[in-house]
C-alpha cells in the first residue's frame, strides 16, 4: 500500500518578484531509487537530513527493489555463479532509516498518488527524473540532482540522454559535471554542489608512514569503477615493493574472475564506523575509475590523513593536486597509476607526512554544513524561478 501522507500548513514566505527568502520553511519531496549504501545515496540522504535540520519538511520517497528478469538471472549465473544481487532496499539510520524514507507498494514509477503536495520535488537519478516530470505542478518546482553523466553508462543511453532535456532546474555534485551539463543542455542556470564530508566520522591523529606500506582501494566489479585497472596496478607495485599489504572494502564480495590479492584485507559491506579505520591504516588511497560523478572515497580518506592517486575523474580531479596531497594520471594508464603509486609509498617520512596533512587541509574545506547552506540556495531559487515562470504564464 502507498504511503499515506498528511498535508501541512505551508510557511513559505515571499519576497517580490525575487522569490523566497533563505530561512523560510519548505516543503520538500525527493524520490529516490531503492535505497542502498552506494555514494550516490548516501549523498541524497545526507542532504535530506541536513535540511531539516535546518528546519524544512522532507519526504522521501522510494520504491522497493526490483525483481531480476530471467536473462539478468541467467547472466549472473554464467558470469558469477551466482544469483544476481538486488539493492538492500534498506537506509543505514545515520543516513534516514524507516522514518525518513517512505517506500511504495511495489516497483513501478512513482505518481501523484504517492507524494504530497510540496513546493518543491527533487529527481535523483534519470528513472525519477522521468517520474518527477509527469507530476502535476500542486507537487512542486521541478528539480533534478544530477550525480554522474548518467547518459554515458546507463542503459538506454538515447532515453537516459533525454531527461537531462527536461524542463527542471539543474543541481550538480560537482563543479566539472555543473560544467559538462551547461554545454549539453545550453542552460547556464545550473548549481553546483561539491559534496562534503562528515569530519565528525572521518578523520584521523597525525600520524607517518607505516613500516609495511599499505595501500587501500573500493573493490567494485563494475567496469566504470576499474577495478581491474587497481588490481593490475597494485600487482605491478608489488613487483617493486614485495612487501606490499593491500586493504580493501566494497558492497560485495570478490569474485573469481576478480580476485583480490593474496593476504589482502578485505571489508565487505562494513559498518560505517569501521570505514575510516581503513583509511587510516594506509599510506595512499588507490583510485582507477573511468568515470565518476563525484566519487566519495577519495575525500574520505584524505580527511583521514591519506594521500590519493587516482585518475583524473570526478572529485579527485578537484580535490587532488599533483605532487602536493597526491597525483593525477589518465584514465586506464596503468604505468603511470603504478609510477605514483610507488612515488607516495616511497617518499622520505617527512615528506609523506606533508602529503598526509596537505590531504586533510584539502579535506576540511568540503564540510556538509557548506553543501546544506548550497543545497538550500539552490532549491529556494528553483521555487523562486518557478513562481515567476507561473506568473508569467
Amino acid at each position: 500500500m502507498a504511503a499515506t501522507f498528511f498535508a501541512g500548513k505551508p510557511r513559505l514566505v515571499e519576497r517580490g518578484a525575487e522569490g523566497l527568502v533563505r530561512g523560510q520553511r519548505l516543503r520538500i519531496t525527493m524520490l529516490v531509487p531503492t535505497p542502498n549504501l552506494s555514494g550516490g545515496l548516501r549523498v541524497v540522504f545526507t542532504h535530506a537530513a541536513r535540511l531539516r535540520l535546518k528546519g524544512h519538511e522532507v519526504n522521501v520517497v522510494t520504491v522497493p527493489p526490483r525483481r531480476p528478469s530471467l536473462r539478468e538471472v541467467a547472466r549472473s549465473l554464467v558470469r558469477n555463479g551466482s544469483w544476481p544481487r538486488s539493492p538492500s532496499g534498506r537506509v543505514p539510520p545515520r543516513y534516514g532509516g524507516s522514518t525518513e524514507c517512505r517506500t511504495i507498494e511495489r516497483h513501478r514509477p512513482i505518481t501523484d498518488h504517492d507524494v504530497p503536495d510540496a513546493d518543491v520535488v527533487v529527481a535523483t537519478w534519470w528513472e525519477t527524473a522521468e517520474w518527477v516530470a509527469a507530476l502535476s505542478p500542486r507537487k512542486g518546482a521541478k528539480v533534478y540532482f544530477i550525480q554522474g553523466d548518467e547518459p554515458s553508462f546507463c542503459e538506454p543511453a538515447d532515453r537516459v540522454a533525454r531527461t537531462w532535456q527536461l524542463p527542471m532546474h539543474r543541481i550538480t555534485c560537482a563543479t566539472w559535471l555543473a560544467d559538462l551539463v551547461r554545454e549539453r543542455t545550453g542552460d547556464d542556470d545550473v548549481h553546483a554542489v561539491p559534496n562534503a564530508v562528515d569530519h565528525d566520522q572521518f578523520h584521523a591523529e597525525p600520524r607517518g608512514k607505516q613500516a609495511i606500506p599499505t595501500v587501500g582501494m573500493l573493490y567494485s566489479t563494475a567496469a566504470v569503477k576499474a577495478c581491474d585497472v587497481a588490481l593490475e596496478v597494485i600487482a605491478g607495485a608489488s613487483r617493486l615493493l614485495p612487501d606490499l599489504d593491500v586493504r580493501a572494502f566494497g558492497m560485495e564480495a570478490p569474485t573469481a574472475s576478480m580476485p583480490l590479492p593474496s593476504g589482502a584485507r578485505y571489508a565487505q559491506a562494513p559498518a560505517q564506523h569501521a570505514i575510516p579505520r581503513i583509511y587510516s591504516s594506509c599510506d595512499v588511497w588507490l583510485c582507477a575509475s573511468r568515470l565518476e560523478g563525484f566519487h566519495l572515497p577519495p575525500l574520505e580518506a584524505m580527511a583521514c590523513r591519506c594521500p590519493v592517486v587516482s585518475t583524473n575523474v570526478g572529485g579527485p580531479s578537484e580535490l587532488v593536486r599533483n605532487g602536493v596531497n597526491g597525483f593525477l594520471t589518465d584514465v586506464d594508464d596503468v604505468a603511470a597509476l603504478t609510477q605514483r603509486l610507488v612515488t607516495v609509498l616511497t617518499l622520505p617520512d617527512e615528506q609523506w607526512r606533508t602529503f598526509s596533512e596537505e590531504a586533510h587541509a584539502t579535506a576540511t574545506s568540503y564540510r556538509w554544513e557548506l553543501a546544506a547552506d548550497r543545497f538550500e540556495a539552490a532549491l529556494l531559487a528553483a521555487v523562486a524561478k518557478s513562481r515567476r515562470g507561473a506568473a508569467h504564464a
